[in-house]
């Protein structure tokens, strides 16, 4: 099974940048994100406490929806 950063990474490099491609750019460059982690709560959490923007979180969730539905 893919990790959940292995999805994100799917929105990366928009041309015209969106929400999901900013939080998939932003997970790209930070060396902390939990790249190995298909856990909801881990990454909910970190996203938490370092999150890149104001709607980082309800992104993520909207994203988590499209990867729980690939699986």
């Amino acid at each position: 099974m893919r990790s959940f950063y292995q999805f994100l990474m799917t929105y990366r490099g928009k041309i015209k940048p969106d929400e999901k491609s900013i939080l998939a750019d932003w997970a790209f460059k930070d060396h902390n994100f939990p790249k190995q982690s298909a856990d909801y709560d881990e990454i909910s959490n970190y996203l938490e406490w370092n999150s890149p923007f104001p709607n980082a979180l309800y992104i993520f969730d909207e994203i988590w929806e499209t990867y729980q539905s690939t699986k």
